[in-house]
């Protein structure tokens, strides 16, 4: 029997109420079949006056962006030309965001409800949440919004928390 490589995302959640010192805790590695694929942390300043504007590198998502955003950071690849990829982050309010855990649907759920080619991808998750949200709940709502008002081009699970709470979102079709 030859066996393939498996690429697997893993994500941590834990509450508030399994911690010692009573920390919501949420983490994931990275599934790249690339074993060094070189990162960079940055931090993205308040902002009252920022773009209105989104368009994604990648797959050419466009969304509307309030015009206040708060101060974030994020972990993005060190090559962006193919995209933002924040994938983690945390703002001034405190949350954190964690974006993405690979998922897998079967052919029957998406010939039902398809991926949309152009919807959100894990390229732009962390870009148009995070600095918009100022609690995890807000997160699954603003996210939970767009991938029904404009779709999903991918199947993810994401990750957010804030000082009380610790949510976990599941993309699970174009839509859904």
């Amino acid at each position: 029997m030859t066996r393939l490589p498996h690429q697997a995302c893993t994500s941590v959640l834990v509450g508030k109420l399994a911690t010692l010192d009573g920390s919501p805790l949420i983490a994931r590695n990275e599934d790249n079949a690339v074993a060094i694929w070189p990162k960079q942390a940055v931090s993205h300043p308040a902002s009252t006056s920022g773009t209105t504007h989104f368009v994604s590198k990648n797959n050419q998502f466009t969304t509307s962006l309030p015009q206040a955003a708060a101060q974030y950071t994020a972990v993005p690849d060190s090559d962006s030309s193919a995209g933002d990829y924040g994938e983690s982050g945390i703002n001034a309010h405190q949350v954190a965001m964690s974006a993405t855990e690979s998922a897998y649907t079967n052919s029957r759920v998406l010939g039902v409800d398809p991926l949309v080619p152009n919807g959100i991808a894990e390229d732009a998750m962390l870009t148009v949440i995070l600095p918009y949200i100022d609690s995890a709940q807000a997160g699954i709502q603003r996210l939970g919004h767009l991938v029904h008002t404009q779709g999903a081009a991918e199947t993810n699970g994401v990750l957010f928390s804030d000082l009380d709470e610790v949510w976990y979102m599941e993309i699970v079709s174009g839509h859904h």
